[in-house]
Protein backbone atom coordinates (compact mmCIF):
# COMPACT_ATOMS: atom_id res chain seq x y z
CA UNK A 1 0.00 0.00 0.00
CA UNK A 2 1.32 3.18 -1.03
CA UNK A 3 2.27 5.89 2.20
CA UNK A 4 -0.05 8.18 0.52
CA UNK A 5 -2.91 5.71 0.96
CA UNK A 6 -5.52 6.32 3.50
CA UNK A 7 -5.56 2.70 5.79
CA UNK A 8 -8.78 1.26 6.22
CA UNK A 9 -9.73 -1.01 8.93
CA UNK A 10 -12.66 -0.76 12.13
CA UNK A 11 -13.43 -0.26 15.63
CA UNK A 12 -13.07 -3.82 17.17
CA UNK A 13 -13.78 -5.57 20.11
CA UNK A 14 -11.34 -6.30 23.00
CA UNK A 15 -13.03 -9.59 24.75
CA UNK A 16 -9.95 -11.50 25.54
CA UNK A 17 -7.50 -8.67 25.64
CA UNK A 18 -7.17 -5.70 24.52
CA UNK A 19 -4.22 -6.29 22.13
CA UNK A 20 -5.19 -9.93 21.58
CA UNK A 21 -8.97 -9.71 20.96
CA UNK A 22 -8.47 -6.77 19.24
CA UNK A 23 -5.83 -7.69 17.19
CA UNK A 24 -8.18 -11.13 16.47
CA UNK A 25 -10.86 -9.16 15.44
CA UNK A 26 -8.88 -7.10 13.02
CA UNK A 27 -7.17 -9.52 11.26
CA UNK A 28 -10.95 -11.15 10.64
CA UNK A 29 -12.33 -8.40 8.74
CA UNK A 30 -8.96 -7.48 7.18
CA UNK A 31 -7.66 -3.68 8.90
CA UNK A 32 -4.87 -1.96 7.92
CA UNK A 33 -6.09 0.30 11.29
CA UNK A 34 -8.02 -0.07 14.25
CA UNK A 35 -10.18 2.07 17.42
CA UNK A 36 -10.36 0.56 20.80
CA UNK A 37 -12.20 1.43 24.15
CA UNK A 38 -9.80 1.59 27.06
CA UNK A 39 -12.72 1.45 29.36
CA UNK A 40 -16.31 0.77 29.46
CA UNK A 41 -17.80 3.38 26.83
CA UNK A 42 -20.85 3.85 28.74
CA UNK A 43 -19.56 4.41 32.37
CA UNK A 44 -16.59 6.37 34.11
CA UNK A 45 -14.73 3.63 35.86
CA UNK A 46 -10.82 4.13 34.90
CA UNK A 47 -9.26 0.72 34.85
CA UNK A 48 -5.77 0.23 34.39
CA UNK A 49 -3.99 -1.70 32.15
CA UNK A 50 -2.36 -4.97 31.15
CA UNK A 51 1.21 -4.07 30.81
CA UNK A 52 1.13 -7.43 28.25
CA UNK A 53 -1.24 -6.27 26.67
CA UNK A 54 -0.53 -2.47 25.88
CA UNK A 55 3.41 -3.57 24.87
CA UNK A 56 1.80 -5.66 22.01
CA UNK A 57 -0.35 -3.05 20.35
CA UNK A 58 2.36 -0.59 20.93
CA UNK A 59 4.89 -2.86 19.18
CA UNK A 60 3.13 -3.45 16.27
CA UNK A 61 4.38 -0.59 14.24
CA UNK A 62 2.39 -2.10 11.24
CA UNK A 63 -1.17 -1.31 12.45
CA UNK A 64 -2.54 2.40 13.57
CA UNK A 65 -4.22 2.69 16.78
CA UNK A 66 -6.77 5.04 17.93
CA UNK A 67 -8.83 5.05 20.81
CA UNK A 68 -12.39 6.38 21.30
CA UNK A 69 -13.01 8.02 24.80
CA UNK A 70 -16.30 7.25 26.64
CA UNK A 71 -19.46 8.17 25.10
CA UNK A 72 -20.16 10.43 28.45
CA UNK A 73 -18.11 13.02 28.28
CA UNK A 74 -19.10 16.28 28.00
CA UNK A 75 -16.66 19.49 28.13
CA UNK A 76 -19.86 21.57 27.81
CA UNK A 77 -22.01 20.12 30.63
CA UNK A 78 -22.76 23.17 33.01
CA UNK A 79 -22.58 20.02 35.80
CA UNK A 80 -19.72 20.36 37.10
CA UNK A 81 -19.83 16.98 38.71
CA UNK A 82 -19.78 15.78 35.36
CA UNK A 83 -17.31 18.15 33.99
CA UNK A 84 -15.13 16.78 36.75
CA UNK A 85 -15.78 13.14 35.42
CA UNK A 86 -15.30 14.02 31.79
CA UNK A 87 -12.15 15.58 32.40
CA UNK A 88 -10.66 13.27 34.47
CA UNK A 89 -11.75 10.37 31.79
CA UNK A 90 -10.19 11.89 29.21
CA UNK A 91 -7.20 12.03 30.54
CA UNK A 92 -6.97 8.29 31.39
CA UNK A 93 -7.99 7.95 27.44
CA UNK A 94 -5.15 9.59 26.56
CA UNK A 95 -2.62 8.08 29.54
CA UNK A 96 -3.80 4.72 27.83
CA UNK A 97 -3.15 5.76 24.70
CA UNK A 98 -0.09 7.02 25.55
CA UNK A 99 0.51 3.24 27.00
CA UNK A 100 -0.51 1.63 23.59
CA UNK A 101 1.13 3.70 21.13
CA UNK A 102 -1.92 5.15 20.07
CA UNK A 103 -2.23 8.18 17.68
CA UNK A 104 -4.92 9.74 18.14
CA UNK A 105 -8.01 9.69 21.52
CA UNK A 106 -11.19 10.38 20.00
CA UNK A 107 -13.88 13.01 21.93
CA UNK A 108 -17.00 14.00 21.26
CA UNK A 109 -17.26 18.05 20.82
CA UNK A 110 -20.43 18.00 23.36
CA UNK A 111 -23.53 20.04 24.52
CA UNK A 112 -23.89 23.24 26.25
CA UNK A 113 -27.10 21.10 27.77
CA UNK A 114 -28.85 24.37 29.62
CA UNK A 115 -25.93 26.80 29.50
CA UNK A 116 -25.19 29.40 26.82
CA UNK A 117 -22.97 28.58 24.09
CA UNK A 118 -20.70 31.47 25.34
CA UNK A 119 -20.23 30.11 28.56
CA UNK A 120 -19.52 26.33 27.63
CA UNK A 121 -16.91 27.94 25.31
CA UNK A 122 -15.22 29.26 28.27
CA UNK A 123 -15.72 26.56 29.78
CA UNK A 124 -14.10 24.50 27.66
CA UNK A 125 -10.79 27.16 27.27
CA UNK A 126 -10.54 27.26 31.15
CA UNK A 127 -10.48 23.07 31.63
CA UNK A 128 -9.24 21.44 28.05
CA UNK A 129 -6.72 23.81 27.22
CA UNK A 130 -5.02 22.57 30.69
CA UNK A 131 -5.95 19.15 29.78
CA UNK A 132 -3.92 19.39 26.13
CA UNK A 133 -0.69 21.03 27.69
CA UNK A 134 -0.12 18.04 29.68
CA UNK A 135 -0.21 15.30 26.56
CA UNK A 136 3.84 14.67 25.59
CA UNK A 137 5.60 15.39 22.18
CA UNK A 138 5.30 11.42 21.67
CA UNK A 139 1.59 11.35 23.20
CA UNK A 140 -1.66 11.24 21.18
CA UNK A 141 -3.37 13.70 19.34
CA UNK A 142 -6.67 15.11 21.04
CA UNK A 143 -9.42 14.25 18.18
CA UNK A 144 -12.40 16.58 18.33
CA UNK A 145 -15.61 14.89 16.58
CA UNK A 146 -19.02 16.86 15.64
CA UNK A 147 -21.99 15.57 16.22
CA UNK A 148 -24.89 15.10 14.00
CA UNK A 149 -26.33 18.61 15.63
CA UNK A 150 -29.42 17.29 18.10
CA UNK A 151 -30.09 19.63 20.72
CA UNK A 152 -27.65 22.13 22.36
CA UNK A 153 -24.46 20.42 20.32
CA UNK A 154 -21.36 22.62 20.37
CA UNK A 155 -20.59 21.49 16.96
CA UNK A 156 -21.73 19.70 14.40
CA UNK A 157 -21.42 21.52 10.50
CA UNK A 158 -17.59 21.36 10.17
CA UNK A 159 -17.57 25.31 10.41
CA UNK A 160 -18.62 24.62 14.07
CA UNK A 161 -15.17 23.43 14.70
CA UNK A 162 -13.78 27.09 14.39
CA UNK A 163 -14.83 28.65 17.56
CA UNK A 164 -13.82 25.56 19.54
CA UNK A 165 -10.27 25.57 18.08
CA UNK A 166 -10.02 29.02 18.79
CA UNK A 167 -11.06 28.04 22.85
CA UNK A 168 -8.19 25.96 22.78
CA UNK A 169 -6.02 28.61 21.00
CA UNK A 170 -5.74 26.33 18.16
CA UNK A 171 -3.23 23.66 20.15
CA UNK A 172 -0.76 21.79 18.05
CA UNK A 173 -2.07 18.11 19.51
CA UNK A 174 -5.81 19.47 18.68
CA UNK A 175 -6.69 17.54 15.61
CA UNK A 176 -10.05 16.27 13.59
CA UNK A 177 -12.13 13.42 13.62
CA UNK A 178 -14.83 13.47 11.12
CA UNK A 179 -17.14 11.42 10.89
CA UNK A 180 -19.58 11.11 7.68
CA UNK A 181 -22.57 10.19 9.00
CA UNK A 182 -22.46 12.83 11.39
CA UNK A 183 -21.82 15.66 8.81
CA UNK A 184 -24.36 14.28 6.75
CA UNK A 185 -26.70 14.45 9.27
CA UNK A 186 -25.79 17.55 10.25
CA UNK A 187 -26.13 19.70 7.04
CA UNK A 188 -23.32 18.40 4.64
CA UNK A 189 -25.01 16.79 1.40
CA UNK A 190 -21.50 14.42 0.69
CA UNK A 191 -24.12 12.38 -1.69
CA UNK A 192 -24.74 15.33 -3.93
CA UNK A 193 -22.28 16.47 -6.99
CA UNK A 194 -19.54 18.43 -5.12
CA UNK A 195 -20.45 17.73 -1.45
CA UNK A 196 -17.48 16.21 -0.19
CA UNK A 197 -15.10 18.91 -2.05
CA UNK A 198 -17.31 21.38 -0.41
CA UNK A 199 -17.14 19.55 2.89
CA UNK A 200 -13.39 19.19 3.11
CA UNK A 201 -12.89 22.32 1.68
CA UNK A 202 -14.73 24.12 4.14
CA UNK A 203 -12.83 22.27 6.92
CA UNK A 204 -10.01 23.26 5.57
CA UNK A 205 -10.96 26.68 6.14
CA UNK A 206 -12.34 26.38 9.14
CA UNK A 207 -8.77 24.64 10.77
CA UNK A 208 -6.34 24.66 8.61
CA UNK A 209 -4.25 22.08 6.81
CA UNK A 210 -2.85 19.29 8.44
CA UNK A 211 -5.87 18.96 11.29
CA UNK A 212 -7.90 15.86 9.98
CA UNK A 213 -6.40 13.03 11.77
CA UNK A 214 -9.10 10.29 11.54
CA UNK A 215 -12.13 9.67 9.29
CA UNK A 216 -15.10 7.89 10.81
CA UNK A 217 -16.78 6.00 7.44
CA UNK A 218 -20.41 5.19 8.47
CA UNK A 219 -23.21 5.63 5.58
CA UNK A 220 -26.70 6.97 7.12
CA UNK A 221 -29.90 5.25 7.32
CA UNK A 222 -31.40 8.64 7.54
CA UNK A 223 -31.39 11.92 4.88
CA UNK A 224 -29.03 14.66 4.94
CA UNK A 225 -30.04 17.04 7.52
CA UNK A 226 -32.24 14.85 9.55
CA UNK A 227 -30.01 15.53 12.86
CA UNK A 228 -30.18 11.40 13.47
CA UNK A 229 -26.87 10.16 14.20
CA UNK A 230 -27.91 6.13 12.87
CA UNK A 231 -24.72 4.42 11.06
CA UNK A 232 -25.36 2.03 8.05
CA UNK A 233 -23.17 0.10 6.41
CA UNK A 234 -20.87 1.28 3.36
CA UNK A 235 -23.19 1.61 0.21
CA UNK A 236 -26.22 0.73 2.19
CA UNK A 237 -27.05 4.12 3.05
CA UNK A 238 -27.96 7.60 2.05
CA UNK A 239 -24.62 8.78 1.30
CA UNK A 240 -23.46 5.70 -1.22
CA UNK A 241 -20.32 4.43 -2.59
CA UNK A 242 -19.79 7.36 -4.55
CA UNK A 243 -19.01 9.46 -2.07
CA UNK A 244 -16.54 7.26 -0.13
CA UNK A 245 -15.04 7.24 -3.45
CA UNK A 246 -14.75 11.16 -3.69
CA UNK A 247 -13.12 11.22 0.14
CA UNK A 248 -10.55 8.93 -0.87
CA UNK A 249 -9.60 11.27 -3.78
CA UNK A 250 -9.18 15.27 -1.54
CA UNK A 251 -6.04 16.29 -1.23
CA UNK A 252 -6.54 16.54 2.79
CA UNK A 253 -7.11 12.77 2.81
CA UNK A 254 -4.19 11.55 2.01
CA UNK A 255 -2.87 8.73 4.33
CA UNK A 256 -5.85 10.18 7.06
CA UNK A 257 -6.84 6.12 8.33
CA UNK A 258 -10.55 4.98 7.54
CA UNK A 259 -12.45 3.18 10.63
CA UNK A 260 -15.88 2.25 10.36
CA UNK A 261 -18.56 1.98 13.29
CA UNK A 262 -21.23 0.34 11.08
CA UNK A 263 -23.58 -2.23 11.94
CA UNK A 264 -22.89 -5.57 12.62
CA UNK A 265 -21.96 -7.94 15.55
CA UNK A 266 -19.55 -10.06 13.90
CA UNK A 267 -16.43 -9.59 11.49
CA UNK A 268 -18.34 -10.76 8.52
CA UNK A 269 -20.51 -7.64 7.60
CA UNK A 270 -17.40 -5.22 9.24
CA UNK A 271 -15.25 -7.10 7.10
CA UNK A 272 -17.47 -6.58 4.14
CA UNK A 273 -17.46 -2.57 4.46
CA UNK A 274 -13.40 -2.86 5.07
CA UNK A 275 -13.21 -4.92 1.75
CA UNK A 276 -15.71 -2.17 0.18
CA UNK A 277 -13.94 1.05 1.37
CA UNK A 278 -10.63 -0.75 0.29
CA UNK A 279 -12.09 -1.30 -3.06
CA UNK A 280 -12.91 2.25 -3.59
CA UNK A 281 -9.82 3.45 -2.23
CA UNK A 282 -7.69 1.51 -4.56
CA UNK A 283 -10.04 1.85 -8.16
Amino acid sequence: MSAEKSPVGGHVPVAGGLATGGLKYAAKMGAEVIQVFTSNPRGWALPEGNPAEDALLRERDDIPVYVHSPYLVNFGSPSAETLEKSLATVRHSLRRGHAIGALGVVVHTGSAVSQTYDEAMAQIHEHVLPLLEEIPEDGPHLLLEPMAGQGAMLCAMVQDLGPYFDALERHPRLGVCLDTCHAFAAGHDLAAPGGVKATLDALVDTVGEGRLKLVHANDSKDVCGSKKDRHENIGKGHIGEAAFAELFRHPEVAGVPFVIETPGRDAGPHGEDVATLKRLRDS
